[in-house]
């Protein structure tokens, strides 16, 4: 069984679950994991610099401006929920499904 990653859409995008794992050897989207998008960060949690990390990985991959995504709960967790203006349901379970393979 495949796991999905929780969309919950909003009036200007949606909303997403996302887990991230900090200095990893490369950032990108990897995947799911429980239902949250799994977002390896090359930076460490010091000082804010993982949840900037966090901010340019996905403005990269869903091709929206970093002012586009705001970082909703979480800030100092691993688990986060992220707000993504602009973007669909389907949009992330695109960028999801393509970071499974790389």
């Amino acid at each position: 069984m495949r796991d999905t990653a929780r969309v919950r859409a909003q009036d200007e995008g949606v909303t997403i679950e996302v887990r991230v794992i900090p200095r990893a050897v490369r950032s990108g989207v990897a995947g799911t994991r429980d239902g949250a998008v799994l977002v390896r960060l090359a930076a460490a949690p010091v000082d804010g610099a993982a949840n900037a990390a966090l901010v340019d990985v996905l403005a990269e991959a869903f091709d929206i401006p970093k002012r586009h995504v705001a970082i909703v709960s979480g800030e100092r967790a691993r688990r986060k929920r992220v707000r993504l203006a602009g973007v669909t349901d389907a949009q992330v379970q695109a960028v999801v499904s393509a970071g499974e393979t790389t």
